[in-house]
């Protein structure tokens, strides 16, 4: 079947989304044609609005309406200990257990053939341990092979500092995204976070 091109368009449009596939981009299309007006009017309006007030964060990477997020700058919070994450999504998934009072870093993705290790927001995370009173870094980045690939990198990098350096315990499933685990999990493998060790060393 031939496509009107704008529907065509359209589709390849939701196609770059994460986890997107064709089907689902067409439905998503359809969808949302189908919908009035007003209703499209306000869907883009707000994404527009929200692509111009919202921010990452100077200091962690985290999403926010601000130059340093809430969790950045919430004094209640425990200032010594650093979960490092791939994405911002993870952070919403580890909020989401309240089991974890620290500081959070991005990295903005993990180390794979099309991502290198000096695209990643590592630097300012090296910049944060030097300035501050770091005790813990946990590394909580995806049990996936570059999630791993992303946390021995980070070991080796940080084993230099006289810091405790964590690992989430391996109750995350291997090969599964943090942000799609459940919340109990993740409290758990936070819970139950193990020293990072290295084969060899």
């Amino acid at each position: 079947m031939i496509l009107p091109n704008n529907l065509s368009k359209l589709i390849s449009i939701f196609r770059t989304l994460p986890g997107i596939g064709y089907n689902m981009a067409v439905n998503i299309s359809l969808y949302l044609l189908q919908k009035d007006y007003k209703e499209i009017e306000f869907f883009t309006s707000t994404l527009l609005e929200s692509k111009k007030k919202l921010f990452f964060c100077k200091v962690c990477g985290n999403i926010s309406d601000n130059d340093i997020c809430n969790i950045c700058s919430d004094e209640t919070r425990e200032k010594s200990v650093i979960c490092v994450v791939g994405e911002v999504f993870d952070i919403l998934a580890i909020e989401k257990t309240r089991e974890y009072n620290g500081q959070f870093h991005v990295l903005g993705g993990h180390i794979s053939p099309l991502n290198s290790a000096e695209s990643l927001n590592i630097d300012s995370l090296l910049l944060r341990i030097k300035n501050g009173n770091i005790k813990e870094i946990i590394i909580a980045t995806n049990s996936t092979v570059e999630g791993e690939t992303t946390a021995l990198y980070l070991y080796n990098i940080l084993s230099k500092f006289n810091i405790k350096i964590t690992r989430i315990a391996k109750g995350v499933p291997v090969g599964l995204d943090l942000g799609y685990v459940d919340s109990m999990t993740i409290a758990k493998s936070l819970e139950n976070r193990v020293l990072f060790l290295v084969k060899g060393k």
